[in-house]
């Protein structure tokens, strides 16, 4: 007999967080290998912004949030934990869907990508969501 143990809310949303992480490292990882971007990167945009000091400082914004949530989300107290997850896991929901329709490209990595982080956001806020209440 395998014991099947339940997972704290915590670490199921850590887990969660990890792989919404892998999931935006690889589609920026398979996006670098395609040659209409590399040429775009050279000219010094992307997706037709310029690149600057002050775009690569709001992509790692974009990104350290969800990378701090992976913490944040084993590290919090119960309440804070459940809404901080559910408002940002909304919000990168929303710019996953946003980013999906208008610079996807037609290329199905990226579409297959967005939409499984879309999935991973979702599970995050239902977690989040459905936190078990305290009994007693």
């Amino acid at each position: 007999m395998l014991e099947d143990v339940e997972v704290n809310v915590k670490i199921k949303l850590a887990a969660l967080w990890v792989a919404v992480m892998f999931c935006y490292a690889y589609a920026d990882i398979l996006a670098h290998m395609r040659s209409d971007i590399i040429e775009g990167i050279l000219a010094g945009e992307l997706a037709g912004v310029p690149i600057s000091p002050e775009t690569l400082m709001a992509s790692a914004i974009l990104m350290l949030i969800p990378i701090v949530m992976i913490f944040l989300s084993v590290t919090l107290k119960a309440k804070a934990n459940r809404w901080t997850n559910v408002i940002v896991g909304i919000a990168y929901a929303g710019i996953n869907l946003s980013t999906m329709i208008m610079t996807g490209g037609g290329w199905i990595y990226y579409y297959i990508l967005a939409a499984v982080e879309v999935v991973l956001m979702a599970l995050i806020v239902w977690y989040a969501w459905k936190w078990p209440a305290k009994e007693g």
